[in-house]
């Protein structure tokens, strides 16, 4: 139950394109509170076009925290978000009673409200070859490896997200013990209320949405973003959908016709497996993406 004596953090998630950055700026406004992005990819200031960042105009209605505040040069883990966050919830929280975290990058938004695990340290030599291993054996080598070294773990990972498989390994391999024996060790207790929002909308709806936003972010010169990145495309930041297709097409690996509508459907993809992530939380309050603004503020906050 709510402790009407605390602070309270709102974290609002749902698929790609549905809608969460609009929801969040127009309850933002009604609690006169500040939003931080919780994009892994809005973090950078490089990436703009191809990660959906709030316009001028948006970012202008409310004050943003965490977004392009970092180079893809930079070196920024889930625990340096984890930190930063919490410092800026903390300060908020003086002077607001609420403060909004909203995006789409569940583990990150996991980090704040719950707390990370604490994971062995990583042998250097051990990441380096696995991410050569993908390279000359593809994904397979690494599904394959998991479901060897810990199957508990396999059966609940997105197997077809490289960075997760090998995350996992690394840590299996470094600590001869299963990556499923270090979760769930450490949980946050916090100073303030959660309340967890999930945006959801008809799946075809949601594919429409997104198909029409890889239009626009192609008609708003994504292809032209990328050009300037394309000495940087091994780095992590990069491997993001949107880019990683378009380096393909100017490797001439693709046609453009091909690499965008290999965009929008590893789009489709991604919202799938994040709504399938998200059904799996517990605590969460689902919500259409057209709610009523009025009805959220009735029925879930103490306001005059």
């Amino acid at each position: 139950m709510k402790d009407l004596n605390k602070k309270t953090l709102i974290t609002i998630s749902g698929p790609t394109a549905v809608g969460k950055t609009k929801f969040s700026i127009d309850l933002a406004r009604i609690l006169n509170c500040n939003i931080i992005s919780c994009d892994s990819r809005q973090f950078y200031k490089e990436l703009t076009i191809g990660t959906a960042v709030p316009s001028k105009k948006e970012l202008k209605a409310v004050k943003h925290h965490c977004i392009q505040h970092k180079s893809i040069l930079d070196t920024y883990t889930i625990k340096d978000f984890e930190k930063e966050v919490l410092i800026i919830i903390n300060n908020e929280f003086k002077i607001n009673d609420y403060i909004i975290m909203v995006g789409g990058s569940g583990l990150y938004m996991d980090a704040v409200v719950n707390g990370l695990d604490n994971f062995p340290e990583v042998n250097n030599q051990v990441r380096e070859n696995l991410n050569s291993k993908i390279k000359e054996f593809g994904i397979e080598y690494l599904q394959k490896k998991l479901k060897k070294l810990d199957p508990v773990y396999f059966n609940n990972v997105d197997k077809q997200n490289p960075r997760r498989l090998i995350r996992a390994l690394e840590i299996c391999i470094s600590s001869n013990k299963p990556y499923s024996s270090f979760i769930g060790k450490q949980k946050n207790i916090h100073e303030f209320n959660l309340l967890q929002f999930s945006m959801n909308i008809n799946r075809e709806i949601l594919y429409s949405k997104i198909n029409s936003r890889v239009d626009k972010m192609i008609d708003d010169g994504l292809l032209e973003e990328v050009k300037t990145l394309i000495n940087y495309k091994e780095l992590n930041a990069l491997n993001t959908v949107g880019y990683k297709e378009l380096f393909l097409f100017l490797e001439k690996k693709l046609t453009f016709k091909q690499s965008i509508e290999e965009i929008k459907k590893n789009s489709r993809r991604f919202a799938k497996r994040q709504i399938t992530w998200l059904k799996r939380r517990e605590n969460i309050i689902w919500i259409n993406n057209d709610v009523n603004l009025e009805d959220i503020k009735r029925n879930y906050f103490d306001l005059k």
